[in-house]
């Protein structure tokens, strides 16, 4: 009889492991939901005819302004450190960041935070990862964080094994 009272209340010690482990777990996801997937104001258009391996690239930013990125080396290397550089017009911003995202492939979370340097243009590194592929597209979004909420610029480019 001693045995199942044990039995049973090792049942029970595992079941409220278990459910108070689930319930951690739902509540880091949704924590984490607003940092991997921020909520956007506003997005700008693609600026399609743009290519950041000749040139920065600049997007006009819906409600006035542009935002300017631009990557050195231009070549884009794989695996070694790129140089960011976003400069602003006509919008104010508290923190900026460019999020890349591989097109058609998962490539992680790749997200650096970039240093003001002042008030309109703001630095800072990246690494991008190997792909299997020969020539991987990517889209580098930079987020600008505004008084009007979280600002988002999409920029297309390749990198080449």
């Amino acid at each position: 009889m001693a045995e199942k009272s044990t039995s049973k209340k090792l049942t029970n010690l595992w079941t409220t492991v278990a459910l108070l482990a689930l319930v951690l777990l739902l509540v880091v996801s949704y924590k984490l939901k607003d940092m991997l997937k921020p909520s956007v104001a506003a997005t700008a258009e693609l600026n399609e005819s743009c290519d950041l391996r000749k040139a920065p690239c600049t997007s006009l930013l819906p409600g006035g302004g542009t935002v300017t990125l631009s990557i050195s080396p231009n070549t884009i290397p794989i695996l070694r450190p790129l140089q960011l550089d976003v400069k602003l017009d006509g919008v104010a911003v508290s923190k900026a960041e460019v999020d890349f995202t591989g097109i058609g492939m998962d490539m992680g979370y790749n997200r650096p935070t970039l240093e003001p340097i002042t008030k309109t243009q703001f630095k800072g590194k990246a690494i991008l990862p190997v792909c299997v592929r020969s020539k991987m597209d990517w889209e580098a979004k930079v987020l600008l964080q505004t008084e009007r909420g979280l600002i988002m610029a999409p920029f297309r480019f390749f990198t080449l094994k």
